[in-house]
């Protein structure tokens, strides 16, 4: 049965205008998707969203969310739920209809909740290694069950999905320094600073010195490496699919440039592109897909 009619359309409209109203990057690539995925996906990203903001939104609004006193506690009932064919909210309504449909593992929505739940211990990471274990949970992971959505030809397209996720998530640190270290976090891995010369105090006070634009260089070559890996996903995944795959990461791969022709940029402002770039990418990676 479609998941369209194992819905209600108030469900589907609600998670539709969360991912509309605050994935302002992703929802460009959503578009491509056929309706069914496309609904998926939005109670995917609902999902996310909320648990996400369990440790962005202050603790009075993440309550007014639902998520209560212990919002990670609250998050993994409302994955008992989920999988129990239960839900008292709209996401999770149609969340238990996409895990069944598309074959979500549980431990996949288990490792996204368990990597934001890392952001109230850990503020800063040692090395990579480190780094990468976080980037898998909060976004490796989702790339995981995105690709489940889409179907694939080839059991790799789950690592290939994990790395892009990872890539954008990294994309993510870069374009996020200055506003993380306003709220105490620094993911830099601390190995990396050292390496180059970059200090704490210096990003806190926007002065790094000498060693910024190598460090930066270092970061955007590791992340171009792992955009090179995951776009191996699109070989495997339905044309729709692989457009949607392509315009996410060509936005965030666009935002990457633009650090590098301004490493400085992350922190003065947050690096974005406006309605008119993102649809470039769109229509170009629409044109690739095809």
């Amino acid at each position: 049965m479609a998941l369209r009619s194992c819905v209600s359309n108030a469900d589907a409209q609600y998670c539709r205008d969360i991912t509309k109203r605050e994935a302002k990057n992703f929802y460009w690539g959503f578009i491509a998707l056929p309706k069914e995925q496309r609904l998926a996906i939005y109670a995917l990203y609902g999902f996310a969203r909320q648990v996400d903001d369990a440790v962005d939104l202050p603790p009075a609004q993440a309550a007014v969310n639902g998520t209560g006193a212990d919002p990670f506690h609250s998050h993994r009932g409302r994955l008992d739920d989920c999988f129990a064919g239960r839900g008292d909210d709209p996401i999770i309504r149609v969340l238990s209809q996409v895990v069944r449909d598309y074959g979500i593992p549980r431990e996949d929505l288990e490792a996204l909740v368990t990597g934001v739940e890392m952001d109230l211990s850990n503020k800063r990471y040692e090395a990579w290694d480190d780094l990468r274990v976080y980037c898998w949970h909060v976004a490796g992971a989702v790339g995981r069950m995105c690709v489940r959505v889409f179907g694939y030809t080839d059991p790799t397209a789950l690592d290939f999905a994990a790395d892009l996720g990872i890539a954008m998530q990294l994309a993510n640190i870069l374009r996020d320094v200055r506003d993380d270290v306003e709220l105490g976090r620094i993911y830099l891995p601390k190995d990396d600073l050292q390496q180059f010369g970059v200090t704490e105090h210096g990003l806190q006070t926007g002065d790094p010195g000498a060693g910024w634009e190598g460090l930066i260089h270092h970061e955007i070559e590791r992340a171009s490496t792992l955009f090179a890996s995951g776009l191996r996903v699109t070989r495997a995944v339905p044309r729709r699919a692989s457009a949607c795959v392509l315009t996410m990461a060509g936005i965030y791969q666009a935002i990457i440039e633009e650090i590098e022709r301004d490493p400085y940029l992350p922190l003065k402002r947050r690096a974005s592109l406006d309605s008119k770039q993102k649809l470039s990418v769109m229509l170009k990676s629409w044109l690739q897909a095809v």
